[in-house]
């Protein structure tokens, strides 16, 4: 089951390689503990989630009710005296007739219609149940993308502050030499202070990153260490037209159906509760005075002069008409938010791109470049220092387009379980 998910809710993930920088975060993080892959955190929540076990109790109440329904009605034994214990010669059994009788209910259908809704119930819970286990299996794999986020800032934090380090000794070195001003020291020191606080603050974001994903899978506590995979690993954008395609398999679109079904097993219900059932019922007479036996027999048959069943059936042909009209437009809600998310992946995916091609490797020997210029006393520290930040910022603009490709891509798959590949880029 959980696999099934995994290719609906993350398939995108799964390839991944082993993250960059992981030795140094798990330093940082110092737990020592195993690794944990998606495919492991999609296990344990479908196993585990409290939400799926309170869901699991409620199939099993429907099952009962389906049982219920199969039942059919006992007969019913029927004892009659007459003629006893009366006057004269009645006063005692010698003129009395004992009569004893089976009785059956003639359902006339309904409790076939009786199971039939009930089988539709169990299957409406069944439909509820693939939405929340895809809902829930999309918000694994969406926290899941936030610890590899902030493991990943946590990596970048640690190369700013490895880099502010740098700085200072270079700039140490020239203002020792006398060919900058002490005030560039320092400056490059409250860079070091500020890049710092940074790192610290995304050590805490990334634990509680790592308490929120265990809490899908019913823990208070992680029981794992690093997240496999690797965020800058860029999902592959499929046609749109693919998409919509396969939009049909969005579980919400079939709960449609499923309640489409149940509204048509009520209905047919109700139509079959209108005829009222017949009771039949047959025996034997014994009559005293005479030491005789008789067969007796009976038919019930109550006169339907109102169709005490009109406002049900009403009710259900309104709940059949309503859901056709709500699946319409829960199809073009859909598959107009897909075109947007559509819009949005393609649009981060290029930002990505740009900034992974052009941006950045020009920055890195824009910095190489001012360097050089700076230790031969042709760029000031603030020249330099702009240029780092240039990077940084780069560097950060890019990581974030990534995580938000990510996120869309959960959100489109959501929708049309359209499995999106990810680029197998990772180191």
């Amino acid at each position: 089951m959980w696999m099934t998910i995994a290719r609906r809710s993350g398939v995108w993930l799964c390839s991944l390689a082993v993250f960059a920088a992981a030795n140094a975060q798990d330093a940082q993080m110092g737990t020592g503990l195993p690794e944990l892959t998606l495919n492991d955190a999609l296990a344990r929540t479908v196993a585990r989630n409290p939400e799926l076990v309170v869901l699991g109790y409620q199939r099993a109440g429907l099952e009962g009710a389906l049982t219920q329904a199969r039942l059919p009605p006992n007969p019913e034994l029927d004892i009659q005296l007459q003629d006893a214990f009366g006057t004269n010669s009645f006063n005692a059994l010698d003129q009395s007739e004992l009569t004893i009788s089976l009785a059956w209910l003639l359902e006339r259908g309904v409790r076939e219609r009786r199971i039939d809704a009930a089988e539709a119930g169990v299957s409406m819970v069944d439909a509820g149940a693939d939405v929340l286990r895809l809902d829930i299996a999309a918000e694994t794999a969406r926290r899941y993308i936030q610890c590899l986020a902030f493991q990943a800032r946590l990596a970048w934090s640690i190369e700013a502050v490895a880099l502010a380090r740098e700085t200072i000794d270079a700039v140490a070195v020239r203002v020792n030499a006398g060919r900058a001003p002490s005030a560039e020291l320092a400056r490059a020191e409250a860079e070091l202070a500020r890049t710092e606080l940074i790192e610290e603050d995304y050590e805490h974001e990334l634990l509680s990153a790592r308490y929120l994903l265990s809490a899908q899978w019913g823990e208070t506590e992680p029981d794992f260490g690093l997240i496999a995979g690797d965020v800058s690993s860029l999902p592959v954008l499929e046609p749109f037209e693919t998409i919509t395609a396969r939009m049909q398999q969005n579980p919400d679109l079939e709960r449609f159906a499923s309640q489409e079904r149940l509204y048509q097993s009520q209905l047919s219900l109700a139509e079959a509760q209108a005829r009222p059932p017949w009771r039949l019922s047959g025996g034997v007479r014994r009559i005293e005075a005479t030491d005789d036996f008789a067969l007796v027999g009976a038919i019930s048959i109550p006169l339907a002069v109102r169709n005490r069943n009109e406002g049900q059936i009403a009710t259900a042909q309104a709940n059949l008409a309503r859901t056709a009209a709500e699946r319409t437009a829960a199809e073009v809600r859909i598959e107009t938010t897909l075109f947007a998310l559509h819009q949005e992946l393609n649009h981060f995916l290029q930002t990505a791109r740009r900034l992974r091609e052009d941006i950045v490797p020009r920055l890195e020997q824009a910095l190489v470049d001012t360097r050089r210029a700076f230790e031969l006393g042709r760029y000031s520290y603030l020249e330099w220092q702009a240029v780092q930040s240039e990077l940084l910022q780069a560097n950060a603009s890019l990581l974030e387009n990534s995580v938000s490709a990510h996120s869309i891509a959960i959100e489109i798959e959501r929708l049309s379980g359209v499995a999106i590949a990810p680029a197998i880029t990772a180191q």
